[in-house]
């Protein structure tokens, strides 16, 4: 009998003391992994060991960016991205599983959500007619380059009054959204003093022999670096032509060009010895390199057409005349009417008479003033 009773009471006595190691571990337990519980959890802890965790979690998320597939984001999720990011001086650089312009192009999304619902009417239009909007999408897909005001006045035409708003709303469902990434106008407007153009000129001697010009122009001054001519331009010779023109290391960050020919392997090596990242232009689209090109045509206007050249030699003098006048002399309306190598501001003095210096044999004239 005491035998049953002591058995009974040990049972009893394992069954609480599990029911007290569960209770205990239950208050005892992390708190789940959220952004909230793991940002009071953080205010109790020393520098030492927040500097040494985010170590240790910014090297885990490389390692999975490294390894793992493309991450799934929520929308909260990319809100909170954004509201983190917008406290965080050097955000940039703290993005490891998403892009700096992803992240701002969430940041524009949602603030054209927020103001298209700030900007929504109080009271509803009635809708416009299936056939006037099916009318709409038809003309923008139609008529590419026709805007909202074109479209408007096509519609007035047949006696259909729609706002401008009301049409650049359907339009955005017949044309494909444009690339939400920086453009090329404003990726050579913020690198032009790290960029340089190159391209070929060709001209004809007096025996209507072909020659050819290598000019390297600087974006961000338009200042001519350098001109080089041959009746040859193989690959050596134009990865001659840069390594001339970059001495001493003196070498652009970008280098744009087209796809000719006649830059071979050998260039390319020049260009990757140098640290030079190569910039192709598109096939057919010179404005892509709208600064050479222009260059070119005016070298064509003001001097080549004007002049009969004899041989190799005669074409380099006349265009290092004309690249001289061309950095030093001539006003550039891109540069507000100022030269690419603007000389030093003279001393106050009284002003001297102005002094004519013929270019290429008066084709132009330089005018300054006498010291």
């Amino acid at each position: 009998m005491l035998a049953t009773v002591l058995t009974r009471l040990r049972q009893l006595t394992s069954r609480g003391l599990a029911a007290v190691r569960v209770r205990v571990g239950g208050w005892t337990k992390p708190l789940p992994p959220t952004l909230a519980a793991g940002f009071v959890a953080d205010l109790a802890r020393s520098r030492r060991q927040l500097v040494v965790e985010n170590a240790l979690l910014r090297h885990q998320l490389i390692i999975l960016s490294r390894t793992a597939a493309r991450p799934r984001l929520t929308t909260l999720d990319r809100s909170l991205l954004v509201l983190l990011a917008s406290r965080l001086r050097s955000w940039a650089s703290a993005l490891v599983i998403v892009q700096p312009d992803t992240l701002l192009r969430w940041h524009r999304q949602g603030f054209r959500l927020v103001w298209r619902r700030t900007s929504r009417a109080a009271t509803s239009r009635p809708r416009l007619p299936d056939e006037t909007i099916a009318r709409i999408k038809e003309m923008a897909a139609a008529n590419r380059r026709w805007g909202a005001e074109r479209i408007r006045g096509e519609l007035l035409k047949l006696d259909i009054r729609v706002s401008k708003r009301t049409i650049q709303k359907y339009m955005r469902g017949a044309r494909p959204p444009r690339s939400a990434g920086q453009s090329w106008a404003t990726f050579l407007r913020n690198h032009a003093p790290d960029i340089w153009a190159c391209d070929f000129l060709q001209a004809t001697d007096l025996l209507c022999r072909p020659l050819f010009a290598f000019f390297l122009v600087e974006l961000g001054s338009r200042r001519v670096v350098h001109v080089g001519v041959t009746r040859h331009p193989t690959d050596a010779w134009v990865a001659q032509q840069l390594r001339e023109a970059t001495p001493f290391g003196m070498a652009p960050r970008y280098l744009l060009r087209d796809n000719d020919a006649k830059y071979g392997p050998i260039f390319d090596r020049v260009t990757a010895s140098s640290r030079i990242a190569t910039l192709r232009t598109p096939f057919g689209a010179p404005r892509a390199n709208a600064v050479c090109e222009r260059f070119l045509g005016s070298v064509r206007r003001e001097c080549l057409d004007y002049v009969l050249v004899l041989r190799e030699a005669h074409l380099r003098r006349v265009l290092a005349e004309y690249v001289a006048y061309f950095n030093a002399l001539r006003p550039h309306q891109s540069l507000a009417q100022r030269v690419p190598a603007s000389p030093p501001a003279a001393l106050p003095g009284p002003r001297g008479p102005i002094r004519v210096v013929p270019v290429l044999g008066g084709l132009h004239h330089a005018y300054q003033r006498a010291a």
